[in-house]
């Protein structure tokens, strides 16, 4: 190998390893001063802390969601929304409740961050908002009134409340790995899904979990082996 090419070899070796480095503490993530529980202790959590009336979070949201669908069957997400202010924040936290009992989430997020800042709904009021998700179609608003006006839901709104000062929340979206990691966006919000992914492996390793098997790959369909065959 001549001296040039050498060089370029040298050069794109570097530029991979550089790719390749692990989330950096300090730069990509923060330590908690105390560790948390989480909800399922044989697994690795992402929880969320977020506000529907937050337009980061509601950035964040599309990238977020589709990312947590990459999750192996050993992570799994969790969110809660912030109260700071009761009166703004806690018929929102019931919302939230509601909108994870229905497992609504994925379908109604968009609609609801729609509502707030496109629409300008007041879902902070609990009569409009019944009237709101009354009237949805883009996901099923009728089941999700259901789960907010179970009996369960404004305790589960209360707990968000704990939750927000027990993690101590002081800025929205907070995303947490582990009960330990808390994700820095420096880099923005997609380069934050690599730094969560990183921080998930570094707490199956901590936690002496077994590496997860690898997601089997969709099956082909036979329509499209044909239609492969034919444009041969």
């Amino acid at each position: 190998m001549n001296l040039k090419k050498l060089l370029i070899a040298s050069a794109l070796a570097l530029g991979l390893n550089a790719g390749a480095l692990a989330a950096t503490e300090g730069v990509d993530y923060e330590v908690l001063p105390k560790a948390m529980p989480q909800i399922q202790k044989d697994k690795v959590e992402v929880l969320e802390f977020f506000g529907y009336f937050c337009i980061h979070c509601k950035n964040l949201d599309p990238i977020l969601l589709k990312h947590t669908k990459t999750f192996a069957k050993d992570t799994y997400f969790r969110t809660e929304h912030v109260v700071w202010d009761e009166g703004r924040d806690m018929n929102l936290a019931r919302i939230t409740a509601a909108v994870n009992q229905a497992g609504e989430k994925y379908a109604a997020n968009p609609a609801i961050f729609g509502a707030i800042f496109d629409e300008k709904v007041n879902l902070s009021d609990a009569g409009v908002t019944a009237q709101w998700l009354n009237a949805q179609t883009s996901f099923n608003g009728k089941k999700v009134l259901e789960a907010y006006n179970s009996f369960s839901n404004q305790a589960q709104a209360k707990q968000m409340a704990d939750y927000t000062r027990e993690y101590q929340v002081q800025s929205t979206p907070t995303l947490i790995v582990g009960g330990k990691y808390k994700v820095i966006f420096n880099q923005g919000f997609e380069n934050g899904m690599k730094t969560i992914d990183e921080l998930v492996q570094k707490v199956r390793e901590e936690n002496g979990m077994k590496a997860p098997k690898p997601k089997a790959a969709a099956p082909k369909s036979k329509g499209a082996s044909i239609a492969k065959a034919a444009l041969k």
